[in-house]
C-alpha cells in the first residue's frame, strides 16, 4: 500500500482557565477553546485497525488539558508548550497546527474571543 499521510482533527476542545497579565483574569478566569490539528503517516493504522499503529487522542488530550491547567501571562506561551509537549510526547506526528481562543478579553469593550494559530 501506497503511504497515506493525514491529518487527525480535535476540534473545539473547552478548558476554564487562568491565563493572563491582570489580576483579574488570574483570579476570576475565563473560557479558552482549542482545535489541533495532528499531520501523520496513517498507512499503518489504516491497515491495521490498531491503536497502536495512530495517535491516541486521548493522550493528546490530557497532554493540552494539562497545559491548559498551568497559568501562564501570554496565550502564546500556553500554544508553544502544548504544540513542544504534544511533538515531544507523540513522536510519530510529523506537524502540529493549533488554534487557541480566549474568550471575553478584557480589552475595554466587547470582543467575543482573541485567536493564536501556530
Amino acid at each position: 500500500m501506497q503511504s497515506r499521510m493525514g491529518v487527525i482533527i480535535l476540534e473545539n476542545m473547552e478548558f476554564f482557565a487562568y491565563h493572563g497579565c491582570f489580576e483579574q483574569e488570574r483570579t476570576v478566569g475565563t473560557k479558552y477553546v482549542v482545535s489541533v490539528t495532528l499531520h501523520l503517516n496513517l498507512t499503518q493504522a489504516i491497515l491495521t485497525d490498531n491503536l497502536n499503529d495512530t495517535v491516541n487522542y486521548q493522550v493528546v488530550y490530557d497532554i493540552i488539558k494539562k497545559e491548559m491547567e498551568i497559568p501562564s501571562n501570554l496565550i502564546e506561551h500556553v500554544a508553544g508548550r502544548i504544540v513542544s509537549s504534544i511533538k515531544k510526547q507523540c513522536p510519530t506526528i510529523e506537524k502540529v497546527n493549533l488554534r487557541l481562543s480566549k474568550y471575553n478579553p478584557p480589552l475595554g469593550g466587547q470582543v467575543e474571543k482573541v485567536t493564536i494559530e501556530l
